[in-house]
């Protein structure tokens, strides 16, 4: 990939990340308590139309920060995965997953993305991808769990 198509490949990312709407929620509601908007249902991963969509969208930002880490993009992505990838954000997707009814939640297809990410900071020599990869753990126990 050049750096020509990796800027496109994070436009595409940037623009969506943390687009709320419009959005696809598909979960089991037990009250009015639960119809809340895609942020306050997934605080990490509500952009992109939907969950799994948003996951990857994140990924993508990753590999491509990893592979071109001077990009003219770069500063805006990371700024970007700095405002999803927070310990109370991923505390509010722990706390979203837990349900006993969301046994099925965003099974493999969104999970595999969320595991993917996980593995892509971890594979990345950088302070910051070594923050978030810390920030992202609690989640991806949850999943891999589940």
């Amino acid at each position: 990939m050049d750096a020509a198509a990796a800027a496109r490949f994070a436009g595409l990312a940037l623009k969506c990340l943390h687009a709320e709407y419009p959005n696809h929620i598909s979960h089991t509601m037990d009250g009015d308590a639960d119809a809340r908007p895609p942020h306050a249902l997934y605080p990490a991963f509500y952009g992109c139309y939907d969950w799994h969509s948003d996951v990857h969208g994140h990924w993508l930002l990753v590999r491509l920060l990893r592979l071109f880490p001077d990009a003219p993009f770069a500063p805006t992505a990371r700024t970007e995965l700095a405002r999803s990838l927070t310990t109370e954000a991923i505390a509010g997707e722990i706390v979203y997953l837990q349900r006993a009814d969301r046994a099925s939640f965003e099974r493999p297809y969104g999970l595999a993305w969320l595991l993917q990410l996980s593995a892509e900071l971890r594979s990345w020599n950088d302070p910051q991808a070594r923050a978030w990869a810390s920030v992202l753990r609690p989640l991806e126990a949850e999943a891999a769990a589940r």
